[in-house]
């Protein structure tokens, strides 16, 4: 019900129904993703790795619209000394600079004590041509996929068996890699992307 109350508040065409991970506004692709402690990473995560995949899953959907990142809001959340936040941003800064996305504002708000993280990136990107939905695939066309299948999620089923467990599977899951190259490539010929 709550999903489609937004639906029928985000009537404009910019917002694509909200069946899309972007919204289009004046040949502009924008993204918006949260990432929570406990649902989307676990606290023992390292803060580093943290930031990395919040710039990343963003970065993915960029991908999905063959599109260049122009640049991004953080709402970064401030629970405690600051500590986990100064190697959270590390990790942030080092994706920013891996994909040249310029960080151009956001905002920060203090956490009570012990409340779960909860983190907020906005990408801002450009696309030099149509921009495919996730909705247009027609009958015939070939399905391509684009990154290795499965292993993130074994990396997670590796830290749900045990939190110290590492090696590349468990990289995988902590710090995606987005395709923006291959967005870039198959946009211009594809029907629907995601």
């Amino acid at each position: 019900q709550v999903i489609e109350r937004l639906r029928r508040i985000a009537s404009a065409p910019e917002a694509r129904g909200l069946l899309d991970d972007v919204a289009v506004l004046d040949g502009l692709v924008v993204t918006h993703d949260t990432i929570v402690e406990g649902v989307h990473f676990f606290p023992f995560d390292p803060p580093a790795s943290v930031g990395w995949k919040l710039a990343a899953v963003n970065l993915s959907d960029i991908a999905a619209k063959g599109a260049k990142p122009a640049g991004a809001l953080l709402s970064l959340t401030i629970l405690g000394g600051g500590d986990w936040e100064m190697e959270f941003l590390n990790g942030l800064e080092a994706a920013c600079e891996s994909y040249r996305l310029p960080l151009i504002g956001g905002d920060t708000v203090g956490l009570p004590e012990h409340a779960p993280r909860v983190l907020v990136l906005t990408i801002i990107a450009r696309a030099s041509g149509d921009i495919p939905s996730r909705a247009n695939a027609q009958p015939g066309d070939n399905l391509w996929l684009v990154g290795t299948v499965g292993d993130a999620a074994a990396g997670l089923a590796q830290l749900r068996d045990d939190s110290r467990a590492s090696g590349p599977l468990v990289e995988v899951y902590r710090r995606p890699v987005p395709q923006l190259a291959a967005g870039e490539a198959l946009a211009p010929v594809a029907h629907a992307m995601m």
